[in-house]
């Protein structure tokens, strides 16, 4: 039996052609980016130098997300990975927000149900994998093939740890992701059908955190990959 034939659970897909989408994901999904656009036009509509209200909460995120790019990355290269991890950064934030904060439950699916995108596992190995790419592009567009070299310093005994080392940050940031979004939501789902009215809220209240914190560490992680990948040793 293939391995991509592997499931837990029931999933509801979509058909396009010869392909089946993962429905669930993909709606949730397209909720957050909509939202993440809706925000975006609305907060820099009419621009102002005396930035106000929602202009000056973008402006406030924006500063932020240079923040962490530049105490990773540095100086002088910040700046062209600031759309990259702003991007990360702001997509794992609402979704996990949005998976703490709405009851997609109520909305009843032919098979399985609505829930944030990054409590599947197939989500949160996509945004690695990106995070992947991006710094051996990073490393290979500042260095050429000279990049590779690195794999062979101190010493050329260290080579297949090094190789395997690039193997192990997106499994890192994939499950660690995952495994907190999904362990946050289960914890709430049990607390919920126990005890429905109090218990949960304070559990709810630190999923919150703990979901924000979530968002910062991979945006952080990816940052220091990508300085590390343009670092010059």
């Amino acid at each position: 039996m293939l391995i991509s034939s592997v499931k837990v659970g029931e999933h509801f897909y979509l058909t396009l052609g010869a392909f089946k989408l993962h429905a669930q994901v993909f709606i949730v999904s397209f909720f957050v980016i909509f939202i993440l656009i809706v925000f975006s036009l609305w907060g820099t509509n009419k621009m102002s130098q005396n930035p106000r209200g929602l202009q000056n909460f973008l402006e406030y995120v924006l500063e932020f997300i240079q923040d962490i790019t530049k105490s990773q990355i540095g100086e002088h290269y910040y700046r062209d990975w600031v759309p990259f991890i702003g991007t990360l950064f702001l997509f794992i934030f609402v979704s996990n927000w949005s998976g703490a904060l709405i009851p997609w439950k109520i909305i009843i699916l032919p098979e399985g149900e609505l829930s944030a995108p990054t409590n599947d596992i197939n989500t949160t190995a996509a945004l690695a994998l990106l995070t992947s790419l991006a710094y051996f592009y990073a490393g290979i567009s500042k260095k050429g093939l000279r990049y590779f070299s690195r794999y062979i310093k101190p010493t050329p005994i260290l080579l297949p740890i090094n190789i395997l080392e690039d193997f192990t940050k997106p499994l890192s940031l994939s499950f660690r992701l995952f495994g907190n979004i999904l362990a946050d939501e289960l914890v709430v789902s049990v607390l919920t059908l126990l005890v429905p009215l109090i218990v949960p809220l304070p559990v709810m209240m630190l999923g919150l955190f703990a979901s924000s914190i979530q968002a910062l560490i991979f945006a952080t992680l990816a940052a220091a990959y990508i300085g590390e990948a343009i670092e010059e040793h």
